[in-house]
């Protein structure tokens, strides 16, 4: 009967477990039908298919979460294995008493479980089940709930990405006024110096030492080049090049922004009209 018991609290558990889960998914800025996929998914190891899981391994708060998941999924279904086993492992003699016989195992079971689905699937337990857990989810956590990838739509060309300064690179020694990296498409989100300190925002007086580690913002290829870019010919020419090609990327985006305008200009008279 012990044995029993543990089964029923384990999938007690595993149930608080997927739901906690489910809304700290929710909290990152995952839809509640989303969440609660995902976080079953993970807890179980199934239906969680590559198309599917892209919006969580892209975050890292979703990512620790669904790492957590998998790791007590795993945990929770090696104890309820354990304590099935348990439960009906003993023969049944006639000896038995009616509380350690097989048949009554098997009702308790069903009725427990089919009990603890009905409370789970209970709107009104599962809305206020929540409000719970996002109260102690923000008061003993501290969940970022902004997707930074969408945020910065680093799906497409664009990146954040850390660069370490070195001796004889050409971002050492300069400030960023110098570099003038805004003209590459490129912004430095902060410098974290080599002693640990950190720079949020530097502004153009800022200037590079080695060992200084940069977070960039911008396209990929440009932040690579300037990665390998060197104080020489090469990569002065580097430079201007990337100089050219940000300019024609903004004159591109300049002309469709004045063909936009230019067509929504006559729907607004005629709808004026």
């Amino acid at each position: 009967m012990l044995s029993l018991l543990s089964l029923l609290l384990v999938i007690l558990i595993s149930i608080l477990v997927v739901k906690v889960a489910a809304v700290a998914l929710t909290l990152t800025g995952l839809s509640a039908e989303a969440a609660r996929f995902q976080a079953r998914s993970a807890f179980t190891g199934s239906g969680f298919t590559t198309q599917e899981s892209e919006s969580v391994v892209g975050h890292p708060v979703r990512r620790r979460v669904v790492m957590l998941l998998m790791l007590l999924g795993n945990a929770g279904l090696v104890t309820a294995v354990t304590s099935l086993l348990l439960s009906f492992s003993g023969s049944e003699n006639a000896n038995d008493v009616w509380y350690e016989k097989t048949w009554f195992h098997l009702i308790i079971l069903f009725l427990a479980i089919y009990l603890l689905w009905r409370i789970s699937s209970s709107d009104w337990f599962d809305a206020r089940l929540t409000r719970v857990i996002e109260w102690a989810l923000h008061r003993w956590t501290k969940i970022d709930v902004r997707d930074y990838v969408s945020l910065f739509r680093l799906s497409g060309d664009f990146a954040i990405s850390e660069i370490i300064v070195e001796k004889g690179d050409w971002l050492a020694g300069n400030t960023l006024a110098d570099l003038r990296l805004n003209h590459e498409g490129v912004l430095v989100l902060g410098i974290e110096r080599a002693d640990g300190r950190y720079v949020g925002a530097p502004r153009g007086a800022t200037e590079l030492e080695p060992g200084d580690k940069m977070i960039l913002y911008g396209r990929g290829e440009v932040l690579v080049d300037i990665d390998e870019r060197r104080p020489d010919l090469d990569g002065f020419t580097a430079f201007v090049r990337s100089c050219k090609k940000q300019a024609a990327l903004e004159q591109e985006e300049d002309a469709v922004d004045e063909q936009t305008e230019s067509a929504a200009a006559p729907s607004a008279e005629t709808s004026g009209a």
